[in-house]
């Protein structure tokens, strides 16, 4: 966008933006046009280094330290002057020194030292050789092989220097970087505060599951796939049930989640049915960027604000709700957590084993099972696709990606993939 568009803009002329079509938009302009109204949330708390996994840093945090903050031997071996091999392949052994022990000694010119992993290296030593690399026997060690100088020593600061960014502010916090952070001497530390997300499923033909189901009827599967996609991401979730086709409830409930929440997330009523209130309680209450995205599954999906709120209006489709959560939904959440994300999700090229009928028109994302065959990776779909078979999501390992110009895959043809590692 050459210029800043609001989504009020948008809203009141859909023309001020030649890529922009409310009732197809393609998932590649969806993304970058959502990811130019989603602000990153501000609030920040500052917790124990224990409680932070799956957190998001909130700032730039600058080590106090060197680390390591003292030049160390990498392995268990003998340190010594590499200058006092010049004559010589047998050394006297004068010491051992041990992680974590003071050394109040230097080695001279002939002389070495036995040395432990995480060992201080002494005055007077620039290598270490390891163990298995020396023949040890009555205090002296003779050298089967000579290392280059410097070899197996950890430099004070290589790892980290005192006073550079350890890791940037919008980092994930994994395992990894909660061990990088406690390197530092740090017990606590400042994440962004959770992200609060709203969300409830919409239709009088939605039971819950458990509850005595009657002809005419479905189980609210959605409930659960749409909860633990979120619980996934490590936000709050507020969960506000089924909601029946009601426009007057409908709007009550936005209304009510807007006022809690960060983002609301429904399922269901946002496409051309009688009974699918939302389209209209939306352009009471708030503004909305499109409705459909020309995708298979997933084309009824909305995205919109009510006031400062996000709203993701998803299908009602099982398939079609965990798809454009996946490919739309959960790129846009990372960005409202805080997260400094490339947005991209990486596509592999592999050959497909049998043929996909597709028409062109819309990006397709096929259920598919990567798998070895003759030391080659191959994939095929999972069987039938249809939007409501949500096996077809239990069996998958990836999604097949077919854009929108393409047509018939024939076996043998090479087509991209997501796998679904990816996603979570």
């Amino acid at each position: 966008m050459t210029k800043k568009i609001t989504l009020k803009d948008l809203s009141n002329e859909p023309g001020c933006l030649a890529e922009y079509d409310p009732n197809a938009m393609q998932i590649e302009s969806a993304k970058k046009l959502i990811s130019s109204f989603i602000k990153p949330i501000k609030e920040i708390e500052y917790i124990k280094l224990i409680n932070s996994l799956n957190r998001v840093l909130a700032i730039n945090l600058v080590s106090p330290i060197n680390v390591p903050n003292y030049d160390n031997s990498a392995m268990d071996g003998f340190g010594f002057s590499i200058s006092s091999l010049k004559n010589t392949k047998k050394l006297k052994v004068k010491d051992t020194v041990l992680a974590g022990k003071p050394i109040k000694f230097s080695v001279k010119v002939g002389e070495a030292i036995q040395i432990m992993t995480g060992g201080k290296i002494p005055k007077g030593v620039d290598t270490v050789i390891p163990i298995e690399l020396v023949k040890y026997t009555n205090n002296e060690i003779t050298f089967i092989d000579i290392p280059k100088i410097g070899a197996n020593i950890r430099k004070c600061g290589e790892d980290i220097k005192q006073k550079d960014i350890a890791l940037n502010k919008g980092t994930l916090l994994y395992p990894a970087e909660l061990g990088l952070i406690a390197s530092l001497g740090f017990s606590k530390v400042k994440v962004f505060k959770k992200l609060k997300v709203a969300f409830f499923s919409t239709g009088d033909e939605i039971v819950k599951a458990g509850a005595k189901i009657k002809s005419g009827q479905v189980y609210d599967s959605n409930h659960f796939t749409v909860r633990s996609m979120l619980n996934r991401l490590n936000v709050e979730c507020i969960d506000l049930g089924v909601i029946p086709d009601s426009k007057i409830i409908i709007k009550n409930t936005l209304l009510k989640a807007e006022k809690k929440a960060d983002a609301i997330i429904t399922t269901g009523g946002v496409s051309v049915g009688e009974a699918d209130y939302m389209k209209e309680v939306l352009k009471e209450i708030g503004q909305v960027l499109f409705w459909k995205l020309s995708i298979k599954p997933g084309r009824p999906m909305a995205y919109g604000k009510i006031n400062k709120t996000d709203f993701f209006g998803l299908p009602g489709n099982p398939v079609s709700a965990m798809v454009t959560f996946y490919q739309i939904v959960q790129s846009a959440l990372k960005i409202r957590m805080g997260l400094k994300i490339d947005e991209s999700i990486p596509l592999l090229k592999v050959e497909c084993v049998e043929s996909i009928f597709k028409r062109p028109g819309r990006t397709e994302f096929q259920r598919g099972t990567l798998f070895q065959s003759n030391g080659a990776w191959k994939v095929k779909t999972t069987g039938k696709q249809g939007s409501g078979i949500l096996s077809s999501m239990s069996k998958a390992n990836c999604f097949i990606v077919l854009s929108m110009d393409r047509g018939t895959i024939q076996a043998g043809e090479i087509v991209d993939i997501q796998l679904m590692a990816s996603f979570i």
